[in-house]
C-alpha cells in the first residue's frame, strides 16, 4: 500500500473554514485527516477545475495539455471534443478518450451535440441521433457538450429535441451557448433543460439567466474575455458560477490556467471562499466529477500553495500523485500518432480572385469587423478600390481580404473583407477554424493569401504566415488542430508565429485565436463560411456587394 502524509493549513471550502492538519493518503486517497494545532507555511485546498474547454484549441494532444495545465494547480476540465468531432466524427472523440487515459489527470469529455455545427459550412463529419445516444452511455462521457443550436432548441428542431432527450434519459447535464439569448427566448431555452451558458458577454445578461436559474460560466480565454464584464456576478451567486477558458493557446497555457482567474476575482475584493467555490467545488458537483474536494475517502486531488493572495503552486497531487513541483511539470510525454482528415491540393493567387459588380473604380462592400477579445463582430460597409474588374484590399482603412478554403473536398473558394487585425503586409493563415476547421487567411493580397494557404495544405493542417520573406508554417498533424509534439516547444513556436504576424502590423492581442473564430457562424454578426459570406442575425447567407 502506498501511504504517505501531508500537513499544512487545510482550506475546507465546503465549510468555510480553514485549519491546520494532516492528511494521510493511501492508495491514492484521503484515509483521515487529523486537526492539530501546528503553524504551518502552506495551504492545501482542492485543485482548479476548467468547467469547460476546447483541449483542441491549445494545439496540443490531452497529454500534452495535461503536463501544462497540472503546473498551474488544475486537476481536471470539463472538455468538449467539439472541435476534433467536425473534423473526425466519433473516431476523433475516442482519440481524445485515448490518449486523455495515458496521464495522471482528469479529463471529463462530452458528447459534442453539434456536428456539423450548421447545415452553412462544410464539416468531415457528421455525429447524429444514435451516435450521441451511443456516447453518453459511456462512464467516461459526462454530459451533453455545448449545444450551439439555439435556434433549433427554440423551435424544437426533431434532432435538437432527439439529442437533449437522450442526456436527460441518462441523467447527464446539457452544456448551452447562446450569447445575447435573453428574455423568453432565454427562458425557452433554459426550460428545454439546458443548464449552463458561457458565453454570456454582459452583466445584464449573465444575471438574467442566473435568475432564470442557469449556472454562469465566467470564460477568460485567448480570444474571448468576459471575465471583467462578468465578476460581479460571482458575489451575488457563489454557487452558480464557474471558471473556464473555453479556448486557449499553447504560450498563453504556459503562464497559467483557472489560478490566474483565482487571483485576479480575489483583487476584485471577492470572498475567498466564493471564488474558490467557482474554481474547485461547483464544476464537481454539477458534472458530478470524481475530483477529490478534500474529504476523507475522497481522491487525493488537491494543490499546496504558498499563501491565499497570489496562489503560487508549489505542488499538485492527483489521485495521490505528485504531478508537479515547483513550476515543473512531472507528466512524461505520451507517443502519439496522428489521425487526420485532410482532402486539398494546392491553390493559386487566381482561385482567391474577387470580382466587382459593375465597371466603377470603386465596390461598396459588406465588411466584418473583428473585435479584439470578443467572438462577436460587427456588420460595416466600405468603398474599396477597383482594378482590373477585382476588389482590392485598401489597409489604410484596415479593410483587408478574408477567405475560406473548403479542406475535405476540392470546391470553390469564399472570399470577404474584413476589419480590425491591422495587417499591413503578408498574410495569416490556418486550418484552426471554428466549427468546421476549413482553412481560413487573412491578407493584403492574393498573392500573400495563396502563399499562407498553401503552406498549410503543404503540411496538412497548421498555422502559417506569408510576408517578404517567404512563407512558413507551424504544422498541426493531428486533424489539422494539434501538435504532437512537446506542449513546451509548440507554445515557443506558437509565439513566435504571433509575435511575426504582429511585426506585419497585426494590432490583435491574438491574431491566430481571433482569426480562427472568423468562420464560427453560431455567433453574431457577419461571419465567413466555405460556402459564403453570412448573416448571423438572419441565420442565412448574406452577397458580399453591398450596393
Amino acid at each position: 500500500m502506498n501511504t504517505y502524509q501531508i500537513s499544512g493549513n487545510l482550506v475546507d471550502i465546503l465549510q468555510q473554514e480553514i485549519y491546520p492538519a494532516t492528511l494521510h493518503i493511501a492508495d491514492g486517497r484521503i484515509q483521515q485527516i487529523i486537526r492539530n494545532s501546528n503553524e504551518y507555511p502552506n495551504y492545501i485546498l482542492p485543485g482548479f477545475t476548467d468547467a469547460h474547454v476546447h483541449v483542441e484549441s491549445s494545439m496540443l494532444i490531452p497529454s500534452e495539455f495535461a503536463r501544462l495545465a497540472v503546473v498551474h494547480g488544475t486537476v481536471a476540465t470539463v472538455s468538449d471534443p467539439h472541435e476534433i468531432a467536425n473534423v473526425m466524427g466519433v473516431e476523433g472523440v475516442q482519440f481524445m478518450l485515448d490518449n486523455g487515459k495515458q496521464v495522471p489527470f482528469k479529463f471529463n469529455f462530452g458528447a459534442p451535440s453539434c456536428v456539423p455545427a450548421t447545415t452553412f459550412e462544410t464539416a468531415g463529419a457528421i455525429v447524429g441521433v444514435h451516435d450521441i445516444d451511443q456516447l453518453l452511455q459511456r462512464d467516461d462521457i459526462k454530459y451533453l457538450a455545448e449545444m450551439m443550436n439555439f435556434p433549433g432548441v427554440l423551435h424544437k428542431d426533431p434532432e435538437v429535441t432527439a439529442k437533449i432527450a437522450a442526456a436527460h434519459k441518462y441523467g447527464k447535464p446539457v452544456d448551452g451557448h447562446a450569447p445575447g439569448l435573453t428574455g423568453e427566448a432565454a427562458k425557452a431555452y433554459i426550460n428545454a433543460g439546458i443548464s449552463t451558458d458561457h458565453e454570456c458577454f454582459t452583466l445584464e445578461e449573465g444575471r438574467e439567466k442566473l435568475q432564470y436559474g442557469m449556472h454562469v460560466l465566467i470564460r477568460e480565454g485567448s480570444a474571448a474575455k468576459n471575465f471583467e464584464a462578468l465578476i460581479p456576478l460571482l458575489h451575488d451567486y457563489p454557487e452558480k458560477i464557474m471558471f473556464c477558458s473555453d479556448d486557449k493557446h499553447p504560450d498563453n497555457l504556459v503562464e497559467g490556467h483557472i489560478n490566474q482567474l483565482v487571483k485576479r476575482a480575489l483583487s476584485h475584493g471577492i470572498d475567498l471562499f466564493k471564488v474558490l467555490r467557482a474554481a474547485c467545488i461547483n464544476p464537481v458537483l454539477h458534472y458530478k466529477l470524481d475530483n477529490g474536494l478534500l474529504r476523507e475517502n475522497d481522491p487525493a486531488d488537491f494543490i499546496i500553495t504558498d499563501n491565499l493572495r497570489d496562489f503560487n503552486i508549489l505542488a499538485t497531487y492527483i489521485n495521490g500523485q505528485k504531478v508537479a513541483e515547483n513550476g515543473k511539470t512531472l507528466i512524461s510525454p505520451v507517443p502519439c500518432t496522428p489521425v487526420n482528415n485532410f482532402v486539398c491540393n494546392s491553390k493559386t493567387p487566381a482561385d482567391f480572385r474577387t470580382p466587382a459588380n459593375g465597371n466603377g473604380h470603386t465596390a461598396k462592400v459588406k465588411v466584418m469587423e473583428a473585435l479584439d477579445g470578443q467572438l462577436i463582430t460587427n456588420a460595416l460597409q466600405a468603398e474599396l478600390p477597383v482594378a482590373n474588374g477585382l476588389i482590392m484590399t485598401d489597409t489604410p482603412q484596415d479593410v483587408i481580404k478574408l477567405v475560406v478554403v473548403n479542406r475535405y473536398r476540392e470546391a470553390p473558394i469564399a472570399t470577404a473583407f474584413i476589419r480590425g487585425f491591422g495587417l499591413k503586409q503578408g498574410a495569416i493563415a490556418s486550418s484552426v477554424a471554428h466549427d468546421s476547421h476549413n482553412i481560413i487567411a487573412a491578407g493584403i493580397d492574393d498573392d500573400s493569401i495563396c502563399a499562407a494557404v498553401n503552406e498549410v495544405i503543404r503540411h496538412r493542417g497548421g498555422i502559417s504566415i506569408a510576408g517578404s520573406e517567404g512563407a512558413k508554417a507551424l504544422p498541426l498533424p493531428v486533424a489539422g488542430l494539434m501538435s504532437n509534439l512537446d506542449g513546451y516547444t509548440i507554445a515557443e513556436q506558437y509565439s513566435w508565429f504571433d509575435q511575426a504576424a504582429k511585426q506585419q502590423g497585426a494590432t490583435l492581442a491574438s491574431p491566430y485565436m481571433t482569426l480562427s473564430f472568423m468562420a464560427l457562424l453560431v455567433i453574431p454578426h457577419l461571419k465567413l463560411s466555405d460556402l459564403g459570406l453570412f448573416d448571423g442575425d438572419q441565420f442565412a447567407f448574406t452577397p458580399v456587394d453591398a450596393a
